[in-house]
């Protein structure tokens, strides 16, 4: 499939065995709900997400309980085989000490600058320039040990800010704006490189995909501007559940993808998390970035289709789909069909009276075959090019 989008270059952060950013392919990460608390539940959920094709795995660790549950959590999953997956530990409120003890455990951890120094103000409540600088004082002394800590486990970090939960003193001198947010995240980054520490991945998330879309454009502009361009993690936080989720985390994914912004994505539904993987990877693969499934191309069908479109495309699909890597095309007539299929591997073509053309890109192979015969002769085409392979039966419970 080609890929027609140009990725702004990033440096490359590994996190455990996984590389995101520089030419790694964009990576897919979701997280698990269960309480951290709950070790079997924790280890099973992260084993499902990773055998969905899940390729990192985010547990959140609220307090510093939490840090030993993950140590077990990963033991279990060492012992079961698994200790390769990628854990990423989401860090709340006042959260140096939890990251100081949970790096020695994870991959990564994710700090929220907006609550990392939790201040709570009366509203309407100004700040003065000596307690802006009291603040970021505070920041960077807290900060430091928990960057020390992750460069003595080879921890990578994310630094993730939301638009919902921006700290008082950014509100103050940005107000609820992109810029706000940019700035709340470079005000991280400046610190870490100051301390020598650059495993950095950098997330500007909004429930709003117009916010989410200009932050992270903003941000891709300061890092060109800087000459270091940190990987960016991509997402639209709290979509909520059901069609119109997947609607808007597409919007804001794919056209920051399609404009060469990101390097690992998640898409948050209020759904099992394993449902989120499929929509990440249909994303991908839309444009060109990642395959992981065959590429159908489908007429809507129109009044010179000469047979069901609506039967066959999915009886094509259901004899081909394990296929990965090919393009097929099914197509209602000549018309339009050999044209618009010109990039398929292979095409499934009407021609009326209940006779169809089969394809191998753009050349006619096989005239007036019987519908009937249709899907066994593309099959049959396949199988002459050495392209086929059997599909996987279904294990048996």
């Amino acid at each position: 499939m080609a890929q027609w989008t140009a990725r702004i270059p990033t440096r490359e952060v590994r996190v455990g065995e996984v590389g995101i950013g520089g030419d790694n392919p964009i990576r897919v990460q979701s997280m698990i709900v269960e309480d951290t608390s709950d070790i079997d539940g924790c280890t099973a959920s992260i084993l499902r997400l990773y055998k969905a094709g899940c390729e990192l795995v985010r547990v959140t660790t609220p307090n510093l309980k939490d840090a030993e549950h993950l140590a077990q959590i990963r033991q279990n999953l060492k012992r079961l085989g698994y200790g390769h997956i990628p854990l990423v530990a989401d860090i709340h409120h006042n959260g140096y000490k939890i990251a100081r003890e949970v790096s020695r455990h994870v991959d990564k951890i994710r700090v929220n600058p907006g609550l990392f120094v939790f201040k709570r103000r009366d509203p309407g409540q100004e700040y003065t320039e000596a307690e802006i600088a009291e603040e970021q004082d505070k920041i960077r002394e807290q900060m430091r040990g928990v960057i020390q800590a992750c460069k003595d486990n080879g921890t990578a970090m994310r630094i993730g800010v939301n638009h919902g939960s921006l700290s008082e003193r950014m509100l103050f001198i940005h107000g609820d704006t992109p810029e706000g947010m940019v700035r709340s995240a470079l005000e991280f980054v400046d610190i870490c490189e100051a301390e020598g520490y650059r495993e950095l991945i950098i997330s500007l998330k909004a429930s709003r995909v117009p916010v989410m879309l200009e932050a992270n454009r903003l941000i891709a502009r300061r890092f060109k501007e800087r000459g270091v361009g940190y990987p960016l993690h991509l997402g639209v936080t709290e979509a909520g559940d059901g069609m119109y989720a997947r609607i808007k985390s597409t919007t804001g994914i794919g056209t920051l993808l399609a404009e060469g912004i990101g390097d690992t994505i998640r898409v948050s539904l209020a759904e099992d998390p394993a449902l989120e993987i499929p929509v990440c990877y249909d994303i991908l693969q839309a444009l060109g970035l990642r395959k992981t499934k065959v590429e159908f191309i489908a007429c809507p069908s129109c009044g010179r289709t000469k047979f069901n479109l609506t039967e066959v495309v999915p009886k094509v699909r259901e004899a081909t789909e394990h296929l990965v890597g090919l393009d097929i095309a099914i197509m209602g007539c000549i018309v339009n069909g050999p044209g618009e299929m010109a990039d398929a591997d292979y095409g499934y073509v009407g021609k009326g009276l209940k006779r169809v053309s089969i394809y191998r890109g753009r050349e006619e192979v096989m005239r007036n075959v019987p519908e009937e015969e249709g899907i066994e002769q593309l099959i049959s085409l396949i199988k002459a090019d050495g392209r086929w392979v059997e599909p996987e039966k279904a294990e048996t419970p």
